[in-house]
């Protein structure tokens, strides 16, 4: 099951503020660093506790940072509460005096500590991992790589100690290698890149420590969105509605053997609730379209008429891209799409014929996975995952509207408001998931949500159909799959 991250800040830091309030706090007199490190490393120990019955024999895996010095408190306070722990330090130079009295007091409480050895880890029941924490900036030396390497091969139960050591805690990526912890937990606010890219992997089961610095943090960077987030919902319809008074949606895609994608689409924006949905597509869909659901709508366009413009008109919404192609019948319907003055959400191959024909609008909703955002920027793929936050700004900068930028975390970026989404399971990365997506969103903003609140709303309700769908397994989940959790949860009564 998905982890309940609720009670969790909503708000998200880089590393650089969460220092500088560390820095504020001390400067106010208020606290010293050495007692926020004593504070961490007791937190630290409390959720070891929580967590795992705790077992010996402990290895710790300090830093030269405060990182490590935060390791030699929680191996002291588990020296203290029985346990056999072995204090490993990679590098033993460069120690701040927080390290420098952590240690000390470590030693003290009769503590041991070895000099490198990698056998240890294979007999350690628990890895304690505080090797680089935040303080990572630029390629990772050698000795580190190798010493990441060995934990991860381990097979002990790893507990990071702030981010696990070789994650970005800005942007989420993974410097080469990272620490495929079990369990992190991060002190003091939360980092933003904790919840997208490779940290979602490698972070584990995480947990939130508040070490006393968090009234002076500034305004956070971006806002953690979750189940919470189904609030903004539409109310319950009143007695007296009909069909109209729910959203009209134009869905437009499906090219020569693409009908399924369209299809997914438009019963996805039926199962969130729009009122009434077209389907504009190759007339032979027609069947696969309809055979099953029979309540869309449908128009076959073999090319763009003045039909197509009505059907076009006639919507609230329009959804445009699932199985569109990028041939002559999806540009030519591309560009009547684009002339139209609705609001609009573009997915699939209406991103890659945006990416060859690049415009601006404000009213639209674009929803690239990485490859379609490469694209979109003219980058390449691995420049996007590097630093997602980056990536989901540029697109919002070039393309304007609302960009959502689909992944392991998914960011939502409106140019004022950055939401990080940490939904879904890799069930998710399965053909046709996406077009439901798209789907939701444009029945969202067709029942009266803002385009940027659409967005996230349809994100969550996205992700957490797919955690419901998982109970059968995440290999093998069919987009499909999805329908009925998306009726469920857009009900906020039954959710």
């Amino acid at each position: 099951m998905p982890q309940d991250l609720s009670q969790m800040p909503q708000a998200l830091y880089l590393s650089q503020q969460i220092r500088e309030a560390e820095l504020l706090a001390v400067e106010s007199g208020q606290v010293t660093l050495y007692e926020l490190v004593e504070r961490a490393g007791d937190a630290a120990f409390r959720i070891l506790k929580k967590l795992y019955r705790i077992t010996s024999p402990i290895l710790v895996v300090p830093g030269s940072g405060n990182n490590g010095a935060d390791g030699y408190v929680c191996g002291r306070l588990l020296l203290e509460a029985g346990c056999d722990v072995v204090m490993m330090p990679l590098n033993d130079s460069l120690k701040t005096e927080e390290v420098t009295l952590a240690k000390q007091s470590f030693l003290d409480a009769g503590g041991n500590i070895t000099d490198w050895n990698p056998e240890l880890m294979q007999g350690a029941k628990v890895i304690i991992d505080g090797l680089l924490g935040t303080g990572l900036s630029g390629n990772l030396k050698e000795e580190y790589v190798q010493a990441i390497e060995q934990i991860n091969l381990s097979s002990a139960w790893v507990l990071s100690l702030d981010v696990p050591s070789g994650i970005n805690a800005d942007t989420g990526s993974a410097n080469h290698v990272a620490v495929e912890a079990d369990a992190t937990i991060t002190f003091g606010a939360l980092k933003q890149g904790l919840f997208t890219a490779r940290a979602r992997h490698c972070c584990g089961h995480l947990e939130y420590a508040d070490v006393g610095f968090s009234d002076f943090l500034p305004a956070p960077v971006a806002l953690r969105v979750n189940s919470e987030y189904l609030v903004n919902l539409p109310d319950s319809r009143a007695r007296d509605s009909h069909k109209g008074m729910s959203g009209k949606v134009t869905v437009i895609g499906g090219d020569t053997g693409m009908a399924g994608a369209v299809r997914l689409a438009g019963e996805a924006c039926l199962r969130s609730g729009a009122g009434l949905v077209t389907v504009v597509s190759r007339p032979e869909h027609q069947l696969t379209v309809n055979a099953n659901r029979p309540e869309l709508m449908f128009w076959g366009c073999e090319l763009v008429d003045m039909e197509v413009y009505l059907r076009l008109g006639w919507a609230s919404v329009l959804v445009l891209g699932p199985g569109l192609g990028k041939h002559d019948w999806g540009y030519n319907l591309f560009k009547a799409t684009c002339l139209s003055d609705k609001p609009c959400v573009l997915d699939a191959d209406a991103l890659n014929l945006l990416a060859i024909e690049p415009k601006r609008q404000d009213n639209w909703v674009l929803t690239p996975h990485s490859g379609e955002a490469a694209r979109l920027l003219d980058c390449d793929i691995a420049e996007v995952e590097a630093d997602r936050f980056a990536a989901v700004k540029a697109l919002q900068q070039k393309y304007g509207g609302v960009v959502l930028l689909k992944g392991a975390g998914t960011l939502i970026y409106d140019g004022k408001q950055l939401w990080v989404a940490p939904v879904g399971n890799p069930g998710l990365a399965s053909g046709g998931c996406g077009d439901v997506l798209s789907g939701i969103i444009g029945a969202l903003m067709a029942q009266g949500l803002d385009n940027a609140t659409a967005t996230a709303t349809g994100v969550i309700i996205h992700g957490n159909a797919a955690d419901l769908a998982a109970k059968d397994g995440e290999r093998g989940m069919l987009a499909s799959d999805l329908m009925p959790y998306i009726r469920q949860l857009v009900n906020r009564e039954l959710s």
